[in-house]
């Protein structure tokens, strides 16, 4: 990988260490850190900054303003050698920041093919897995783990160590604290905490679940948080009955993974919206 078969602009300033992979363009005013790896096809537009040991997948897009692999924005961090990698075929639009990791686990990651809308944030030592959107300034919070082909709503702000299951959403403007399972719908109304509203029903259709597999998942999630008894109970009798099918036991895997880790509870039934369990 060298440099000499990148389109790099004259008013860009690329570190001779860098390693920047064939057929990527780096804009004007793009600045590129010594220990940055960029793959082939990358594109940076303009005023782009990386920084630190970031590694930037093949055929991801960068637009202006963004910064990728700052140090964290944690008091404790004095300037170890942590890393960001971001994965292939992703599109980072402006002033999207993400930093790379702590010592603590070493490693910031963004999956392939996610899509940061503008001002979007990723803390250090999160893991985002594939196919993830980020509406305009979602940001999570350092040590959040987010599985695959989730949405986070715009302006949504999420705890730090927080996970959030595959193919979840989370609304705009919701916050969330507690782990939100996967299929769940996390929404917060007047104010109030997130909490959940059903199951993300048209996501789970979009990307291939069978009828079948949403009845499934669907009893999974009345048992879980409208059955008899504690959660605990509940929990033990949604495992009883659904660990064992492809699609509910992820939520019972998810749960228990989690340990010690609270979970989002739904909200009264009343209150479900159209769309989220229909």
């Amino acid at each position: 990988m060298t440099q000499s078969s990148a389109d790099i602009h004259a008013l860009a300033h690329v570190d001779p260490s860098a390693r920047v992979g064939q057929g990527a363009t780096i804009g004007p005013f793009c600045v590129i850190g010594p220990d940055v790896e960029i793959g082939e096809g990358v594109r940076l537009h303009s005023h782009v900054h990386v920084d630190g040991h970031t590694v930037i997948g093949a055929g991801t897009e960068v637009y202006p303003f963004a910064s990728l692999g700052s140090p964290p924005q944690d008091l404790s961090y004095k300037g170890e050698p942590t890393r960001l990698e971001i994965g292939a075929g992703c599109v980072i639009r402006e002033s999207v920041t993400i930093n790379r990791g702590t010592p603590k686990t070493g490693l910031t990651r963004i999956g392939d093919r996610c899509f940061l809308m503008a001002y979007a944030h990723v803390a250090h030592d999160c893991r985002v897995g594939n196919n993830v959107i980020f509406a305009n300034a979602a940001t999570l919070g350092g040590h959040c783990q987010v599985g695959d082909s989730v949405f986070l709503g715009g302006l949504c702000a999420v705890h730090q160590f927080t996970r959030i299951g595959d193919f979840a959403m989370v609304g705009g403007v919701t916050g969330v604290k507690d782990d939100v399972i996967p299929f769940g719908m996390a929404f917060a109304a007047n104010g109030a905490a997130g909490e959940l509203i059903g199951l993300n029903v048209i996501g789970m259709k979009r990307r291939g679940f069978s009828r079948e597999d949403l009845r499934v998942v669907r009893a999974c999630y009345e048992t879980l948080f409208y059955g008899v008894g504690t959660f605990a109970e509940r929990l033990t009798d949604a495992a009883a009955a659904y660990r064992d099918h492809p699609a509910a036991g992820r939520l019972i895997a998810f749960i228990e993974a989690g340990e010690k880790r609270p979970v989002m509870m739904a909200a009264p039934k009343k209150t479900r919206v159209a769309g989220s369990d229909d």
